[in-house]
């Protein structure tokens, strides 16, 4: 068995969200002044590779720590749309090309080869986006998730978070941001495993994402 590790590193110059801080990694303790090293961490919920939950938008949807574990695990598929330009939109036809995989897929992570500009001022432009139709197939066919390796689902320019909105309205699925290695995955199904750290009303986290093939 192969394991790929899906997520980025934290750390105190990644690159955030527009309009949000940076995470902080604080020396807290100290092998000479008390035997051990411990580090204070200080982070917005959605830094770096991370989970969205319903809750992120709507009071009274469902958090993290209220799903049931087995949604953070499950068979996934890569969809490569790394041909779609600058801006562009990701369409149903990316997933007929692979429909019987993604129908069987319980975790769609689209592939738009935005990841080569992690750490870059492009990385925050116009990436590609899915469509709204691609939204309706993932609440059809009640998927537990999808992931992106763009620091959105939503457009950055889009401020009402349309395409969440649409998602999390009714749906039960997490939206996962900022994936990496996606095409060290293949083009076939694999186990999923993306565990987001078990806090209180939990509207978002980093998590650990990796692919077990």
């Amino acid at each position: 068995m192969k394991v790929i590790d899906l997520t980025h590193l934290i750390a105190e110059d990644m690159p955030v969200y527009p309009g949000t801080e940076q995470p902080k990694l604080a020396p807290a303790n100290s092998y000479e002044a008390d035997g051990f090293k411990e580090t204070l961490f200080t982070m917005f919920s959605h830094t770096g590779t991370h989970m969205d939950p319903p809750a992120h938008l709507f009071a009274g949807r469902t958090t993290l720590d209220s799903f049931p574990i087995d949604q953070y695990v499950g068979k996934a598929l890569v969809i490569d749309c790394r041909d779609v330009g600058l801006g562009g939109r990701i369409g149903m036809e990316y997933i007929e090309k692979v429909r019987e995989k993604a129908d069987a897929a319980e975790y769609l992570l689209f592939m738009t080869g935005w990841e080569q500009y992690w750490g870059k001022p492009e990385y925050f432009g116009e990436y590609p986006c899915v469509t709204a139709e691609v939204v309706d197939y993932l609440l059809a066919t009640k998927k537990k998730g999808i992931g992106l390796d763009t620091i959105g689902l939503d457009p950055v320019a889009d401020e009402n978070l349309t395409l969440h909105k649409q998602l999390f309205t009714s749906g039960e699925a997490v939206v996962i941001e900022n994936l990496r290695n996606l095409a060290l995955c293949g083009d076939d199904l694999f186990t999923f495993v993306a565990l987001p750290l078990r806090w209180q009303n939990a509207d978002g986290s980093p998590i650990r994402a990796i692919a077990l093939i």
